[in-house]
């Protein structure tokens, strides 16, 4: 997750009153508003892909007598190089959270190359596994889209879990890591945010699309702030595991609580009366030693559960073995429309609103789209395509001279998972009168010498991992 280090910067500095996190601690016991992890039904479909669980006590050598995680990505893995799991188990670490799935599809693609090695492996030295899917949500305000977006994008884990074979005796539920709710990304930073009632909306469709299609419910990855501030408060949210990441509180000490404020705490849906708050996995540092758990680098990321052994054991009950009508589909049809589009200048864009739906006309999850001209004699401009939402495009072209232009709209999606689709377009580039230059005065003033440049003192590096735990 080291894009949140990024994402997160530009995410608090935007969200309006976040208050700041410290170190500070409440003396605390557990209440009875504990998290009780969802069981399903267990099946009895055969679980011959994922191994046999040998023991049903899991060791609690984490801080504070807790079982301790890790939450990896492809940034554990720096020049290809591969992880070992075994001394992973061995330095005490007993389920590791992957990487499996991501709204953008280059990232997203970074995410399974390594998803599917990592689990196998990772089960074969006996850690309990579970993946999470980092969002991006969608630059729109209607409802309605919104929806369709959370349910697609839901869409695209539930064909992930899938393709492994579905939930096995190991594998703890998929996680969603919403931890920014900017919609629209521009040069300069966000150049808009998602309201809380929004950001709230799409996390609860797409929790409940999870929970319904797996028989598990998902775990919900998130930092006090955005929780606080950019999502309201809501009995759906809380119904479903808390993984929560705050850093410089220690969690050796376990009356702390990582939701603490210097006074007080933060409010949002998992935060119990008595002021603690009701989370499944503390994400407690971003800064443990990456070699001593056998891991490639020099940092990876420590987290510790909340509970029993038997709270623990809880959340792998109940197989889920996917039917046909559950697999990730192969070249799959799709159908194209534009909503509108607009004829440019020679300073104006050109513009296309694009959609691309599946069979039973929900939006595709995968793919993109772009302008391609009839002829390689006509020029294609300089194009920067924007997703409003999941199957939905906005093509800006600019830099195209005038005249007419004919060529199509495609969509292609590298996965395979969705068939190709072309639409006809014909358009008008007119042209605009350049303005008569301004004669400039001459300057009959001698020119001022030009004082010799101060050096530029070197910035201080910035220590990331100040103040945070080194495990």
């Amino acid at each position: 997750m080291k894009r949140r280090i990024i994402l997160l910067g530009l995410a608090l500095s935007m969200v309006s009153n976040l208050a700041s996190a410290t170190t500070s601690s409440l003396t605390t016991i557990p209440t009875p508003d504990a998290p009780v992890p969802h069981t399903a039904a267990p099946s009895t479909a055969p679980t011959t892909s994922t191994p046999v669980l040998t023991t049903t006590k899991i060791d609690a050598l984490g801080p504070g007598a807790r079982i301790h995680g890790m939450d990896i990505s492809y940034y554990q893995h720096p020049g290809n190089s591969t992880i070992d799991f075994k001394k992973m188990y061995a330095a005490g670490i007993r389920f590791v959270i992957i990487k499996g799935g991501d709204t953008e599809d280059a990232y997203d693609a970074q995410a399974v190359k390594y998803m599917i090695p990592d689990r196998k492996a990772a089960q074969t030295a006996n850690l309990y596994t579970s993946f999470y899917y980092y969002a991006y949500l969608p630059n729109v305000s209607d409802q309605a889209t919104i929806i369709k977006d959370a349910k697609a994008q839901a869409q695209k884990v539930i064909w992930r879990i899938a393709s492994l074979g579905g939930y096995g005796t190991h594998d703890l539920p998929v996680a969603l890591d919403l931890e920014n709710n900017c919609t629209l990304f521009t040069a300069t930073g966000c150049g808009h945010y998602a309201s809380p009632a929004n950001v709230t909306l799409w996390a609860s469709t797409w929790l409940s699309a999870v929970a319904t299609a797996t028989n598990r419910k998902p775990f919900v990855y998130s930092y006090p702030q955005f929780l606080e501030n950019a999502m309201t408060r809501s009995v759906t949210l809380r119904q479903y595991p808390l993984w929560l990441a705050h850093y410089s509180v220690d969690p050796s000490v376990t009356t702390n609580q990582p939701n603490a404020k210097q006074v007080g705490c933060y409010a949002d849906s998992w935060t119990n009366q008595d002021c603690t708050a009701q989370w499944q996995i503390w994400q407690y540092t971003s800064c443990g030693i990456a070699g001593k758990y056998g891991v490639p680098g020099t940092r990876v990321d420590l987290n510790v559960f909340y509970g029993s052994n038997n709270d623990f054991l809880n959340l792998v009950k109940g197989l889920w073995q996917p039917d046909n009508s559950q697999m990730l589909p192969f070249n799959e049809p799709t159908a194209m429309s534009i909503s509108a589009q607009s004829s440019g200048t020679t300073k104006d864009p050109v513009l296309f609103y694009v959609s691309v739906v599946r069979p039973n006309a929900t939006p595709v999850v995968t793919g993109s789209v772009t302008y391609q001209p009839a002829s390689t004699l006509m020029s294609a401009g300089v194009q920067s395509i924007i997703r409003n939402s999941s199957g939905s495009w906005l093509i800006k072209i600019t830099n195209l001279p005038a005249g007419n232009y004919v060529g199509t709209i495609n969509f292609t999606d590298p996965t395979g998972t969705e068939a190709a689709a072309q639409y006809p377009v014909v358009f008008t580039v007119t042209p605009v009168p350049t303005p008569s230059a301004t004669p400039t005065p001459t300057n009959t003033k001698p020119a001022s010498p030009t004082p010799a440049p101060s050096p530029k003192p070197k910035p201080t590096p910035v220590d990331s991992c100040a103040g945070q735990i080194r495990n």
